[in-house]
């Protein structure tokens, strides 16, 4: 369940067959930025990391139902423009965004001046330059253009410029602020400045890379990041432009949202892995980790698909083993529930007290399903109560309590979500199983029905993802370094384990 809105963003470029650039890279951008991502295709090409072997302009009537079709659905939140290739296709790009916002206001507009491939092939065609100055830039809230574009686009209207420096960037983006766009981001991905350019006293990273930010307001901010000698850059200008579309439609600044945006891409750049024979793309998605996922997986599976949760799904689960796992559990929900308590008191806000206690709620909603459990299999109350602690249940519980004690509220809630992740799948897993035709997982007549129904409700479920948002926004928040991501697996692992222990413990207790 998010606790904030899913943002809309809408890219309106070429299709680069490669997936370094172009509505793919725009696309795995939003992606990893939490955005919804919508397209609206101008072109396909043939093209691979060594260059662009073809261009295939789409009808510029179908460019239009496009947009027509996403924006009369969709609340588009911000809006890139990328390779629109020729005139007919850009004045149509023009001529429906004028057309649907005649009577609203625009969302942030960031048009990409694509022009030519970094192979020297042209993705826009001479005519279609006056279009994109006359039409199109008066509607932009930002344009992106690199050194070769805003060479481009400045001759068209002057003498031939070249930019070889940093003082030149600035001139250039006065002059392309004529333009009427709110704003220009120059970026100097081909211009090679030195820390004397910038008057940065920095001994480190003598060469750099310097994008210009010049608003209509007369602010300029110079945007310095290290320049990093690869060649898995195809697609960087597309990014770039693609995570300040999504940080706008955020709700940040400009200035923070372009800030933002250059180091996603600087990191894209340095994270990415070769690929292809020529110049490959960036690292997309080097914000999402998928690190630990391939490290705990097997252990995972042998909780969440153990032995007893195939029995219990088949409905053949022994009698002793389910009571005895049923009894502790409602133990260990003890150990759980205060362990809540404690991230409550580390927690440094209202909606995160809420959350602990909204916690603390469902699991005693839990106990009072774990108490009928009981009734059912001829268990009264003060017998569950009086039911000694297993080994088991005594060893999770105080690991789950010293986790809380000795560490912050991200260590404690990462020791947490085992049980409830877990706990989650499996009535989820079961309740697909149980869907299929033929399936082994029997519902009707099954003395755990009750049990798999909890677990597989909607309720339930929603309290894995109030905990998964939880986890989540906290590692955005706060980003662990690898030190400490080190931790929250061996956490993780620990109380996996420990899951598992508990299951292995009930089928221990078997007659």
């Amino acid at each position: 369940m998010r606790t904030t809105p899913l943002r809309s963003v809408l890219t309106i470029a070429g299709s680069d067959s490669s997936g370094g650039a172009g509505i793919q890279a725009d696309l795995k951008t939003f992606a990893a930025h939490g955005c919804y991502g919508a397209s609206v295709i101008t072109a396909l090409t043939a093209q691979n990391t060594q260059g662009v072997h073809g261009v295939h302009p789409c009808p510029p009537e179908f460019v239009a139902q496009q947009i027509h079709s996403v924006l009369e659905d969709l609340e588009i939140n911000a809006i890139k423009t990328g390779m629109l290739y020729d005139v007919e296709n850009t004045k149509q790009v023009v001529k429906s965004l004028k057309a649907h916002y005649k009577n609203k206001a625009l969302p942030p507009l960031i048009c990409d001046p694509v022009c030519v491939s970094t192979s020297g092939h042209t993705l826009l065609h001479p005519e279609a330059v006056e279009i994109l100055i006359d039409e199109l830039f008066p509607l932009a809230t930002l344009i992106t253009p690199n050194k070769a574009e805003a060479e481009l686009l400045l001759s068209s209207r002057n003498p031939f410029v070249d930019i070889t420096s940093l003082e030149d960037m600035l001139s250039a983006t006065e002059q392309l602020l004529s333009f009427g766009c709110a704003a220009v981001l120059l970026k100097g991905g081909h211009i090679t400045s030195t820390m004397t350019d910038t008057g940065i006293n920095v001994a480190d990273h003598p060469e750099l890379v310097v994008d210009v930010l010049y608003q209509s307001n007369g602010k300029k901010s110079l945007f310095v990041m290290p320049r990093i000698e690869s060649t898995s850059t195809h697609g960087t200008g597309c990014t770039l432009s693609s995570a300040i579309a999504c940080e706008l439609a955020c709700g940040l600044s400009l200035e923070e949202a372009t800030k933002n945006a250059a180091i996603f891409t600087h990191m894209g750049i340095e994270a990415a892995h070769p690929m292809g024979k020529g110049h490959g793309p960036l690292n997309h998605l080097h914000s999402l980790t998928t690190l630990k996922i391939p490290h705990t997986a097997e252990l995972w599976k042998e909780y969440v698909e153990h032995d007893f949760v195939k029995r219990l799904g088949r409905g053949v689960l022994e009698i002793e083993a389910f009571s005895h796992f049923i009894r502790q559990d409602y133990h260990y929900l003890k150990y759980y529930a205060r362990a809540y308590g404690l991230l409550s008191a580390k927690s440094t806000s209202f909606m995160g007290i809420e959350s602990s206690a909204q916690a603390i709620l469902n699991i005693l909603q839990e106990i009072q399903t774990h108490r009928t459990l009981c009734e059912s299999f001829s268990t009264d109350s003060q017998e569950l109560e009086n039911t000694p602690e297993a080994t088991t249940t005594i060893a999770y519980g105080s690991y789950l309590m010293t986790v809380g004690l000795e560490g912050d509220a991200a260590k404690l809630l990462l020791a947490l979500m085992a049980c409830l992740l877990g706990y989650g799948e499996v009535g989820l897993w079961l309740a697909k199983e149980a869907s299929k035709e033929n399936s082994w997982v029997v519902i009707e007549g099954n003395p755990y029905k009750e049990w798999i129904e909890v677990y597989a409700g909607q309720q339930y479920q929603n309290a894995v993802k109030i905990g998964l948002e939880a986890i989540e926004n906290l590692a955005i928040a706060d980003p662990p370094s690898p030190a400490r991501l080190k931790e929250w697996r061996s956490v993780w692992e620990q109380c996996t384990r420990l899951e598992r222990a508990f299951w292995d413990m009930a089928m221990d207790a078997r007659k």
